[in-house]
């Protein structure tokens, strides 16, 4: 890779500047290779190629042992590097603020829940035509809202995103940064090693035995001064190893914080590309079974208001009927009205008799008492007279 810093051993550690990756421009997805076997556990130059294998010879031949600050700076560069390194891995993941994610992805969440339009039921036809009109309308607000707010989220979603997608290949870029400082520091190790065990195989019993030899002090000193930078030297190259062992887990870290935005990035585009078109259609069906049950509510009333018109129309029909035939199967004059209108009338000729009758006796008597009346007027003329 071009940003992939080359190895560069050196007895001379100057400042150290720890490439960082550029900008990355996404034609697809970054796939997350899983955490590779080149970070071996055993310190070994199996990894090396020939020509690193040859560099490590080389550089260890240079070694310097009875210079006191090269042994004190022997690798520096390379812990560095790795120092260096993790600060920028550190202060790049503190940028990646996935509560934000989150926090999109649960008000998504919570939109779609929250279209819920509450149903009553109507009373009366007419209740139910203005309730209908009412909730479609409801709905429709409701699912425009909706949408809108959806709409924001999931542009807040793709950049989110987006900046996974980047982040992720950005790492990818400083897991292969962290190779190169590791295989760099595996190499100042092995030449470390191997200049030591030449040191303590061969220089140190020389100068013992000059010592031994001699009887001088000074070599004396001088042997026992070898013996004291060899062994810091070891102590040097154990800082190393340390220092080999931070990167070696720096590489799963880096590994797992790419499998958690990849995580992300699954799952935010699960939900663009099937939570909310899924939504999408299952909303425009409910709308449109809506508008079904309109239609068949309405059908549904337009039928019974028919049915009771015609109940209604056929007992007026019925009655009018069974009336008009009954007057027309009437006689001009009821029997009843006849046979009324005959006892009235033979009462009413009783009554005539008995009074004609009654009269008759009447005027008899009346005669009666006139011949007694005209009997006692004569009989007083004639007093008068005599």
């Amino acid at each position: 890779m071009s940003d992939t810093p080359k190895i560069n051993l050196t007895l001379e550690p100057a400042e150290v500047a720890v490439p960082v990756p550029a900008e990355v421009i996404l034609t697809t997805g970054a796939e997350v290779a899983p955490v590779e076997e080149s970070i071996p556990k055993e310190l070994d130059d199996s990894t090396l190629t020939e020509e690193e294998k040859a560099m490590v010879a080389t550089f260890s031949k240079q070694i310097d042992l009875t210079n006191t600050n090269q042994v004190l700076q022997y690798g520096a560069s390379a812990q560095k590097n790795i120092s260096a390194f993790s600060d920028t891995t550190l202060g790049k993941m503190k940028t990646q603020d996935m509560g934000k994610v989150g926090e999109s992805l649960t008000s998504l969440v919570n939109q779609l829940k929250g279209f819920d339009i509450e149903n009553e039921k109507p009373k009366g036809i007419s209740g139910w035509f203005k309730k209908s009109g009412n909730k479609m309308s409801q709905m429709m607000t409701k699912y425009e809202t909706v949408e809108k707010n959806i709409d924001h989220i999931v542009d807040v979603l793709q950049d989110h995103q987006i900046q996974l997608m980047k982040d992720i290949a950005m790492l990818d870029q400083m897991y292969e940064v962290n190779l190169t400082y590791f295989k760099e520091l595996t190499m100042y190790i092995l030449a470390g090693k191997k200049r030591l065990e030449e040191a303590l195989a061969k220089e140190l019993p020389a100068l013992q035995e000059q010592a031994k030899q001699s009887g001088k002090p000074e070599d004396a000193h001088r042997a026992n001064d070898f013996s004291a930078l060899c062994n810091r030297f070891d102590k040097k190259l154990h800082d190393l190893e340390l220092t080999r062992t931070i990167s070696i887990q720096m590489a799963p870290q880096i590994r797992m914080i790419q499998n958690n935005d990849s995580q992300m990035v699954e799952k935010i585009q699960s939900s663009l590309v099937n939570t909310i078109p899924l939504w999408k259609n299952q909303m425009v069906l409910a709308l449109g079974i809506a508008h079904g049950q309109e239609a068949l509510q309405s059908q549904r009333a337009v039928t019974n208001m028919t049915n009771e018109l015609l109940r209604k129309n056929a007992e007026t029909l019925k009655q009018g009927t069974v009336e008009t035939a009954k007057e027309a199967e009437r006689a001009i004059v009821d029997i009843e009205t006849l046979r009324y209108t005959n006892e009235q009338l033979i009462s009413t000729l009783d009554e005539v008799l008995q009074i004609q009758e009654d009269g008759r006796q009447k005027r008899r008597q009346a005669e009666q008492e006139i011949r007694q009346i005209e009997e006692q007027l004569r009989g007083k003329l004639l007093e008068f007279r005599s």
